[in-house]
C-alpha cells in the first residue's frame, strides 16, 4: 500500500510543476510581449499592437516642446523615410543627452483620441561624438 501512495505523491507534484511552468510560459509570453517597431512599421500596425509598444526613431528637428524639464513632446521620425512621423509626450526626467536629430527608443502606448504615443520610457542612443573618442582611443592604446 506504501507504493500506491509514494506513486500518487509523485504524480500529484509532477502534474502541480507541469501546471506551474505552464502558467509562468503562458503569462510571461503575453503579458510581457512587447513590439518593438520603428515609426513606419508602428504607422502601419493594428492598433492592439501599439497599446504597449517600443517604438524608435530620430527626434525631429522642429516642433520639440519641453515641459520645464518633466517632459517632451517631439516628433518622431522614421529612420530611412523620415517623412513620416509620429507625436510622441513623455513625462519623466530627460535624458541629458536627449536633443533634436539624436535616435531615441520609447516604450508605451497610442492613445487614438489624441493621436499621440503616450510614452513612459525614454532613451537616447548615445551621440556619435562618443563613438569618436572612444576610436581615437583605441588607435593609441
Amino acid at each position: 500500500m506504501a507504493k500506491k501512495n509514494s506513486k500518487a505523491v509523485y504524480l500529484a507534484a509532477i502534474f502541480l510543476f507541469l501546471g506551474g511552468f505552464g502558467y509562468l510560459v503562458y503569462s510571461g509570453l503575453t503579458e510581457d510581449s512587447v513590439y518593438f517597431l520603428n515609426v513606419n512599421e508602428a504607422l502601419a500596425a493594428d492598433s492592439s499592437q501599439l497599446e504597449h509598444a517600443r517604438l524608435f526613431g530620430k527626434v525631429a528637428m522642429e516642433n520639440v516642446d519641453r515641459d520645464g524639464g518633466i517632459g517632451v513632446s517631439f516628433d518622431l521620425l522614421d529612420k530611412l523615410e523620415p517623412g513620416r512621423a509620429v507625436r510622441v509626450e513623455y513625462s519623466g526626467s530627460i535624458p541629458d543627452t536627449f536633443e533634436p536629430g539624436v535616435e531615441v527608443i520609447v516604450e508605451g502606448g497610442m492613445n487614438h483620441q489624441k493621436k499621440v504615443f503616450e510614452a513612459r520610457t525614454l532613451v537616447t542612443k548615445c551621440p556619435s561624438k562618443y563613438k569618436e573618442q572612444s576610436e581615437s582611443m583605441d588607435e593609441n592604446a
